[in-house]
């Protein structure tokens, strides 16, 4: 076949991988579309913030916009098209993200363990200034890496070949949707009910059964815990990552733990932050964590130099398979920069008291880490954001030394860019493979911004108000490694606990390690994963175990049914995930009424 495409002109066109080609008047752009993506995406933005205060990571709502968006018209006996179903995809994975663009499972709980109240209108008005300037970075770049280097972007890839397949086999999609569906409604009517009745959830085995030893493990988090939303999340992490976690709970909380205990480093009540061993524990997790990703960041320098020759090249060049009326102008881009700038540095300097030259520097820092993460996420479906909120917070360690809320938050600014710049060039790659308008793509972006804002920022005040940040509801795993950091730049190795620095040093070599042996081909798919390893220091053992016994179940399903693993495990984790998520956040409420458990 040639890789020369022809026009209906008969003239050539530049080579293209584009899957799908639109008929010329073929619905996009429409309100309903727009509507049921931003619903769905808020729905799993909501439940990010879940899952995301109780162990660090948040999952992408792409695909499952596309899924439930394509599902929720045909249930309705109505008709759909591609674009149409693109559209839902792209509002919705963007209002999706803003869990983590927003700052609100790192950055903003870790203010709020440093004592910041933050109002809501503060949060709200933070949360779209940084959002927008994610989108903003991102569009520049989009005919470099999309039709120039044609990175893959794995999940933009993934999901158009998702809105063909539903198109080809409507109904494998019903049947995908119904899963998600019934696993959903499962997983919130067994989370409501634990609620009323917590021994479904977390069964007291040791108080059941006389046996000393379940008495001891259960002190120190080895219970049995039985949550849908992190069961699910077993089947989305995979083997490597689920049983890093389980080596790291075991190496943290069985044997570390216990150490530290009777040595005396630790001498406090065993889930204390303050004197305790979870405190102590904080510290080896946390270098566990940054030093693997700030070594996996050093070792994709490639990623570095492409990433800032791209900015050179990017916009020049030949010219773009896009024609002008689905271009979005260079005035839309510049314009949005220059105003998302103006009220990230207004509404830093409002609620956080910090300096506005300090917002623009990491406004300016965070454009350039933003375009490495869209290269890293092209190439690899990775998207360092941690690792870049670190690599800001060591600068604003010399910037700002001593100043935490100000360190904290212009790593809140790289962390938003990473996080909705890699998010948008998913979508425009899925745009890009079915030929949809990149304007039109980029106007649903902003209206799931806009959604996800609304509906998650009520939801983290809820919980917040409803359970404390770094309890065992909401253990906040990755606000306590954003704290720390801010804390050890700003007082310095005197913030460590007795013989902290010693397990520091170790546990940073062996994230590094982590990271040098994922590049040797043949034993990386065996490498432990450092950050998981870390998590697993700071979040209470049971979190870790009930992964990998979704992790387990999931094994063993797809020896039994590999073909039935492959269509719906994706749909049922997220359904199992979304179910808790929701009917977790009635549950707060119910805490926040008075209601008993």
């Amino acid at each position: 076949m040639s890789d020369v495409s022809l026009q209906k002109d008969g003239a050539a066109a530049p080579p293209s991988d584009q899957k799908y080609f639109p008929a010329p008047n073929e619905a996009q752009l429409s309100l309903r579309a727009v509507v049921v993506g931003c619903l769905i995406g808020s729905v799993v933005s909501c439940t990010n913030i879940y899952i995301g205060l109780k162990i660090g990571w948040t999952f992408g709502a792409s695909i499952i916009s596309a899924v439930l968006g394509f599902a929720a018209f045909k249930i309705a006996g109505k008709s759909i098209s591609v674009l149409e179903t693109n559209i839902a995809q792209t509002a919705g994975s963007a209002a999706g993200s803003m869990s983590s663009a927003a700052g609100l499972v790192a950055a903003i709980p870790a203010m709020n363990l440093l004592g910041y109240q933050i109002p809501w209108y503060g949060l709200i008005l933070w949360a779209l200034a940084v959002a927008f300037l994610g989108v903003f970075f991102a569009v520049p770049l989009r005919r470099q890496v999309v039709e120039v280097d044609k990175l893959r972007f794995p999940t933009g890839t993934a999901t158009a070949e998702t809105i063909l397949a539903m198109f080809s086999d409507a109904g494998e999609a019903l049947k995908k949707a119904k899963v998600l569906i019934y696993a959903g409604i499962f997983a919130g009517v067994f989370t409501l009910t634990a609620h009323f009745v917590p021994e479904i959830e977390m069964p007291p085995l040791h108080t059941w059964f006389e046996v000393g030893a379940l008495a001891t493990a259960a002190a120190w988090g080895f219970k049995l815990y039985l949550g849908p939303s992190l069961f699910g999340a077993g089947f989305l992490i995979g083997p490597r990552v689920s049983f890093s976690l389980l080596i790291g709970a075991v190496g943290a909380w069985a044997i570390l733990g216990p150490i530290a205990k009777d040595a005396g480093w630790a001498p406090g009540a065993v889930m204390s932050y303050a004197d305790g061993v979870r405190g102590w524990l904080l510290w080896p997790g946390v270098a566990l964590m940054v030093a693997e990703a700030l070594t996996a960041l050093a070792l994709s320098w490639r990623t570095f130099v492409n990433a800032l020759s791209m900015t050179r090249s990017a916009g020049g060049g030949g010219e773009s398979e896009v024609s002008g009326k689905d271009r979005i102008p260079n005035s839309w881009w510049i314009g949005g920069l220059a105003m998302g700038t103006v009220m990230a540095t207004v509404i830093g300097y409002m609620v956080f008291d910090i300096a506005w030259w300090m917002t623009v520097v990491a406004v300016a820092l965070s454009s350039i880490l933003a375009i490495v993460a869209v290269r890293s996420v092209g190439e690899t479906d990775i998207n360092p954001v941690g690792g870049m909120g670190k690599v800001t917070q060591l600068v604003y360690g010399g910037l700002a030394p001593g100043q935490m809320s100000t360190n904290l938050m212009a790593a809140a600014v790289t962390g938003a860019g990473a996080s909705q710049a890699g998010d948008m060039m998913q979508d425009l790659k899925t745009g890009h493979l079915l030929g949809a308008s990149p304007r039109k793509q980029f106007l649903a972006q902003l209206a799931g911004i806009c959604a996800g804002v609304i509906f998650v920022v009520p939801v983290y005040i809820v919980f917040t108000q409803a359970y404390e940040i770094g309890g065992d509801k909401l253990p906040a795993p990755a606000a306590f490694a954003w704290k720390a950091m801010a804390e050890l730049l700003a007082k310095g190795f005197d913030a460590l606990p007795p013989f902290a620095l010693e397990a520091v040093i170790v546990a940073s070599i062996i994230g590094a390690l982590s990271a040098l042996l994922r590049k040797v081909d043949g034993i990386k798919k065996y490498v432990p994963s450092g950050l998981a390893m870390g998590i697993a220091f700071i979040i209470p053992a049971y979190y870790s175990l009930v992964m990998v016994y979704g992790t387990i179940v999931w094994l063993i399903w797809r020896a039994k049914n590999p073909t039935s693993v492959s269509k719906y495990d994706f749909a049922l984790a997220s359904g199992l995930v979304a179910g808790e998520g929701l009917l977790g956040i009635v549950n707060a409420g119910l805490t926040i009424l008075g209601i008993p458990s």
